[in-house]
């Protein structure tokens, strides 16, 4: 079993497909989307990666081509199994047709149906790359953590030697990841990794994943940078006194508001991963300096004051445009 050992990764969610909900998203897509340009160009993002040291890339069957994209490159560049973790995810179903505005851009199905049929997709593009397998956006309205032949399957998977985790979103995030830590087959915890949101903004799964990796789940963080939200590129007049506190600090340390909210959430002692969502080698380059940036409690308490109630982040986060 291989799991992420890394302080951060890519996740290829802006890579895979032309649409996503990051801000700004079509500006580093060069508002150019045809599948073999966005793979060269999701290429060049992976080729950074991979001589800054990044070692773990995250993908999921809903995420357009984004398991063929990274497929083909490790395939491209003779990148051993044993080199690099992979993960990736299942239970949405890409339905966009490769366009920016669409009606449904994925449609979630947590039934043993679609697990069997992504678990082979999966297989097949990612081959013996493939490390982690976690269910995408597990809810309790879904009932996959209920669901025992799901489950069932799932440990079969994991007794072939694969890692089985869970991906959470929503305000309901921390009630998820509790009801997964309880979930054991034949005695054994099912679930090895979850990957929930944590960041500046949306803090209230703290507790819960510091209780997670105390147990020996692994946590990997995505949305550290809240779709955009804590990056230049959010002018919200709504977020104007944050921006400039945001913008004040990130010039004290020369550099990007980006690094500087990644490095809020590399600083909490429980995060084992956390993933840079960027599309552009500059901006994952700019990511990357939150590994550098020292951490310190004037820092912290200066940044306290941005978190949001929970249900408001959720609120704001369901509003921001495909693009």
């Amino acid at each position: 079993m291989n799991l992420p050992n890394h302080r951060m990764g890519l996740g290829l969610a802006a890579l895979g497909r032309p649409g996503y909900i990051n801000l700004g998203h079509a500006e580093d897509l060069n508002h150019t989307y045809e599948k073999e340009t966005m793979e060269a160009a999701a290429h060049r993002v992976l080729d950074c990666a991979w001589a800054a040291g990044v070692r773990y890339f995250d993908t999921a069957r809903s995420y357009g081509l984004g398991e063929l994209f990274l497929g083909n490159w490790l395939r491209s560049r003779n990148i051993s199994p044993q080199a690099v973790v992979i993960g990736s995810k299942w239970g949405y179903t890409y339905t966009a047709n490769w366009q920016i505005q669409a009606t449904h851009h994925e449609v979630k199905e947590h039934s043993l149906a679609v697990l069997d049929r992504q678990w082979k997709e999966s297989q097949e593009t990612l081959g013996a790359q493939l490390d982690l397998y976690q269910i995408h956006s597990a809810t309790l309205d879904s009932g996959v953590l209920e669901n025992t032949a799901v489950l069932n399957r799932l440990a079969g998977i994991k007794a072939e030697g694969f890692a089985i985790g869970l991906s959470v979103s929503g305000a309901k995030q921390a009630e998820v990841i509790a009801r997964a830590m309880e979930v054991e087959i034949d005695g054994n915890r099912l679930f090895d990794a979850v990957q929930a949101t944590y960041n500046l903004l949306e803090t209230s799964v703290s507790g819960i994943l510091q209780q997670a990796h105390e147990t020996g789940v692994q946590t990997i963080i995505k949305e550290a940078l809240a779709n955009g939200r804590l990056t230049s590129r959010n002018d919200f007049s709504t977020f104007r006194d944050q921006r400039l506190l945001l913008d004040q600090l990130a010039n004290r340390y020369s550099v990007g508001i980006d690094a500087i909210a990644l490095a809020g959430v590399l600083a909490q002692p429980w995060v084992d991963t956390v993933l840079s969502g960027a599309a552009t080698e500059d901006h994952l380059l700019s990511n990357l300096q939150a590994l550098t940036l020292r951490w310190d409690e004037e820092l912290a308490d200066q940044l306290i004051a941005l978190a949001e109630p929970s249900q408001k982040y959720w609120t704001i986060r369901k509003g921001l445009y495909w693009n």
